[in-house]
């Protein structure tokens, strides 16, 4: 009787067992996730000196440039009515009469959803070249 064998190759298969590595990258990350957490300085604390009015400072920063855009595209800085000709000037003019009156030259930007994406880089170009890069969003 002749019995039928596989045959066999003649390349060693080599099987590598990667459970004790993967043990171990779990105890380093464990490690440094221990180690961040502790080397990590405690958050940034800073204290106002008892001096400072706190309704001044909000009031302050209450103060804000608005500037308003509407879905037709008409814009409106601090309550008036601009074109986006004198868009610019109309920002620069914000911004030096806030910087005057020593209040905050943010920037506040209300804007319709539906507005046009251009109207909104403009108004940040105009804070940009009136020297404010302090601009945000509002939202409701």
């Amino acid at each position: 009787m002749t019995s039928a064998t596989a045959r066999q190759d003649g390349d060693v298969m080599a099987e590598i067992n990667i459970t004790p590595f993967t043990d171990v990258l779990l105890v380093l990350v464990i490690i440094f996730m221990i180690l961040a957490s502790i080397a990590v300085p405690p958050g940034f604390q800073k204290e106002l000196s008892s001096d400072l009015n706190r309704k001044t400072i909000i009031d302050n920063f209450a103060r804000v440039i608005d500037v308003t855009v509407t879905r037709a595209g008409a814009i409106s800085v601090d309550g008036i009515a601009t074109t986006n000709n004198g868009l610019y000037a109309a920002i620069a003019n914000a911004v030096a009469a806030h910087e005057r009156a020593h209040l905050s030259t943010h920037i506040a930007i209300v804007a319709d959803a539906d507005a046009k994406y251009d109207a909104i880089v403009k108004i940040l170009d105009a804070g940009r070249q009136a020297g404010d890069d302090d601009a945000g969003f509002v939202t409701r």
